[in-house]
């Protein structure tokens, strides 16, 4: 068992890094979220930085959202224009198609986990084409309140072990802490509520491997049919998967996320956190 019981996430004004907010989360007492408080652990002692410390979504009006998202993938398509044409722009959010174009390019041109290079100014802003693209979803699929913290740098080498897929779960429970999907592609799940028609087949990334980082979600849903409505994808589209040896037992297994930690406070978080999004400390105890 692991001598960590909760880990803390401190919260501050992203202009002044000053009032702070400390929220504390009860950490699971599972073999996998031992190993995952490892993989800070590790990435703290050697020296990773959280990538983006304002890594939140859903927070104020669609409409400000919307237009703030809009003018950054838009602006950022501009300077990927310094090494490769892309002669469109995305002018809806909710134009799934245009994204799906857009994350392909992401995939393409930065390669899969195992060919990935961050050393470039290319390669971050291919990264920053991914998030943005996913900020687009996320706004368009209602914009639910979370926030992410990766450690970007930190080497994807574990994988997980058969008896940590029994953790997955395909609810949604507020102020609960997820460990965050890390391979380059996209799941089960993604290529449904995609309909991506542009995606290498080899980009079709099962959830496997595991790092330090995590999603704090802030809402509830039960995802009461998401497993039928799975299964019948992977039926209609069976030929497909299984030619990269997938079964529907073997993928099953691995729809939702893995839960680490789960909240312990009473406050209004979700108001508390409205001028403080930017996370100072990750500390366990």
């Amino acid at each position: 068992m692991s001598k960590y019981k909760t880990f803390q996430i401190t919260y501050a004004d992203p202009n002044k890094h000053s009032d702070e907010l400390v929220i504390s989360y009860r950490l699971r007492q599972t073999p996998i979220a031992y190993k995952w408080v490892e993989r800070v652990l590790t990435a703290q002692q050697l020296g990773y930085q959280i990538d983006d410390r304002e890594r939140f979504y859903g927070f104020g009006s669609i409409q400000e959202q919307t237009q703030k998202a809009l003018h950054q993938i838009n602006q950022l398509i501009s300077i990927l224009n310094k090494w490769i044409k892309i002669d469109y722009r995305l002018h809806t959010i909710t134009d799934q198609d245009t994204l799906n174009r857009l994350h392909h390019v992401f995939e393409v041109e930065h390669g899969l986990l195992n060919e990935k290079n961050s050393d470039s100014d290319y390669a971050n802003c291919l990264c920053n084409l991914n998030l943005l693209v996913h900020r687009c979803e996320s706004i368009a699929r209602g914009a639910h309140p979370r926030h992410v913290v990766t450690y970007f740098g930190l080497p994807k080498t574990e994988i997980l072990a058969n008896d940590d897929y029994k953790h997955f779960e395909s609810t949604v429970n507020f102020g609960t802490v997820y460990i965050n999907y890390v391979e380059i592609g996209k799941t089960l799940y993604d290529l449904m509520l995609d309909n991506d028609t542009y995606i290498d087949p080899t980009a079709f990334q099962p959830f496997r491997h595991y790092s330090a980082d995590f999603v704090v979600k802030f809402w509830n849903d039960d995802n009461s049919n998401i497993k039928d409505q799975l299964q019948k994808y992977y039926a209609d589209n069976k030929t497909f998967f299984e030619s990269f040896g997938y079964t529907w037992s073997m993928l099953s297994q691995s729809i939702g996320g893995i839960p680490v930690a789960d909240i312990d406070y009473a406050g209004n978080i979700l108001n508390n956190l409205v001028t403080r999004q930017f996370v100072k400390t990750v500390q366990f105890y």
